[in-house]
């Protein structure tokens, strides 16, 4: 038994302007090919049918019975053809889609609010968000942008934009501090609790201070280790000890009294933000909207 090949598109857009036209000629003529080009796609597109669609004179070109049916349903699919086509052209121009977002917990929650503003500029576009401190793989689980603070993979498969700098800073809450005293120098940390957040690697982050003109390093002994970035805020919020904090994390704590900043003259600069996108040919409008936002908001809240 032989299979029937299915009818290339040309060829039914070529008996499409042959009906539409009631002419060989003029269906030549209007898409630009000539008149025994536009027989042979028809004889072709017949064959393939095993019927035939026009019944030719020497005066006139009609669509046999079979013809007139072949012939709405061939301009349906053109039609819904042109109109995907539209579509995808305004997808390209417009940015819509569903965009999948992997956030650091902490750092997360400040962008969250934000994402209203993306919203309303962009109503098409459908957000996906995950809050993690693990260093996410953009390809393998399908991300389309994975923002991390810090060192980045070295991967040739990803392209990478860096969003903003960060401040590092040392904070507690009021209550800590009149329980356990004010703080004046970075010597007198060594009495006071400590909160830690454990890295991805599994090692104990160290508290980078700005020491007068030195820049040390210094490992507390903690009261409570964390590894997730939002619950150290929070038990720094809570009052369990001194946490060192991204300045972009603590400043919302800090406006409502609920986080004091201890020796801002001991901030450092803190790691770098990037956006992680998986390297293609074009980046997607929607993706480019995000990624734009990010950058925006983050340098509008840096000023």
């Amino acid at each position: 038994m032989n299979e029937r090949a299915d009818a290339p598109i040309n060829e039914i857009a070529v008996f499409v302007a042959v009906a539409q036209s009631g002419s060989f000629t003029r269906a030549a003529e209007e898409i630009g090919s000539s008149k025994s080009n536009v027989g042979k796609a028809v004889q072709r597109l017949e064959a393939r049918l095993g019927t035939k669609l026009f019944q030719r004179t020497t005066r006139a070109v009609r669509l046999t019975e079979d013809g007139e049916t072949y012939l709405q349903a061939a301009q349906q699919a053109l039609d819904g053809l042109r109109e995907a086509e539209q579509q995808l052209a305004s997808r390209r121009s417009e940015p819509a889609g569903r965009v999948k977002i992997d956030l650091p917990a902490g750092f997360g929650r400040l962008l969250l609010p934000s994402f209203i503003q993306l919203r309303d500029k962009h109503p098409k576009i459908t957000l996906e968000v995950a809050l993690t401190d693990r260093m996410s793989d953009p390809i393998g689980e399908g991300w389309d942008v994975v923002v991390r603070i810090g060192a980045l993979p070295d991967d040739s498969e990803l392209t990478v934009r860096k969003l903003c700098d960060l401040r590092l800073g040392l904070y507690a809450s009021p209550e800590y501090l009149a329980r356990r005293g004010e703080i004046h120098d970075v010597g007198a940390l060594a009495a006071h609790d400590a909160i830690v957040f454990r890295g991805p690697s599994g090692r104990l982050r160290a508290w980078t201070v700005q020491d007068g003109e030195a820049v040390r390093e210094y490992s507390p002994q903690p009261v409570l280790v964390l590894a997730d970035g939002q619950a150290l805020v929070e038990a720094a919020v809570a009052g369990f000890g001194i946490a060192q904090i991204l300045d972009r994390v603590a400043l919302p704590y800090v406006e409502a009294g609920r986080l004091v900043h201890l020796l801002p003259g001991a901030d450092v600069d803190g790691p770098p933000v990037h956006a992680i996108i998986s390297l293609g040919q074009k980046m997607a409008a929607k993706t480019r909207a995000v990624v734009n936002h990010l950058a925006e908001t983050l340098q509008r809240e840096g000023r």
